[in-house]
């Protein structure tokens, strides 16, 4: 995840932390039960169990998240396809946010995630105990802030928790059909 985004501007790449391994005598800092919902429903879609590391693009391809010829394959394949696109733009004006999403065909819910660049995690416990993980873009909040209806549709949330912030704007069968990281005005 870390090369991913750090060597491709054209990606948007979001580490979302499940709370399904918190039993195990270590909590991950990060997790989010919105996260292993999120994965709940992708393994429903998909007809797959649950499993980590998973990477999903586009909302529409599943795999081994290690599995680094199939993310770029992935990704390749979700670049070129003709499926729907919609436009999404994000600005940060002080603590709220301007969101702007183009017109397009269909519907869909549009999200807000909140994200952390990177943080060094070390682990006291369980199979990675005693390792320091190099973390990116990390998932701290994940809210619904509006419906969109094939219509241009202007959105002013509340700045969420975490460092960044991007703007996914998924069909209702998960498909992630825009996304855009939100200008916070510094690199």
């Amino acid at each position: 995840m870390s090369d991913l985004s750090n060597s491709r501007q054209d990606v948007l790449p979001l580490a979302f932390h499940v709370t399904y391994w918190n039993s195990l005598g270590w909590k991950d800092p990060y997790s989010l039960e919105a996260a292993t919902q999120r994965q709940a429903a992708y393994s429903a879609r998909f007809g797959d169990s649950a499993y980590t590391p998973e990477m999903v693009v586009d909302g529409r391809k599943s795999f081994v998240g290690s599995n680094r010829a199939a993310g770029e394959k992935a990704i390749r394949s979700a670049q070129a396809s003709d499926a729907t696109s919609v436009a999404v733009s994000g600005k940060r004006a002080g603590g709220t946010l301007s969101i702007d999403v183009g017109a397009g065909s269909g519907s869909a819910q549009v999200l807000l995630v909140g994200y952390d660049r990177e943080h060094i995690t070390a682990v006291g416990r369980g199979e990675n105990s005693g390792r320091a993980l190099k973390e990116a873009n990390i998932v701290r909040s994940v809210q619904s802030i509006g419906q969109w209806n094939g219509a241009t549709l202007k959105l002013h949330p509340e700045v969420p928790a975490g460092e960044r912030a991007a703007v996914l704007v998924q069909a209702p069968d998960g498909s992630i059909i825009g996304a855009a990281r939100v200008d916070y005005g510094t690199p």
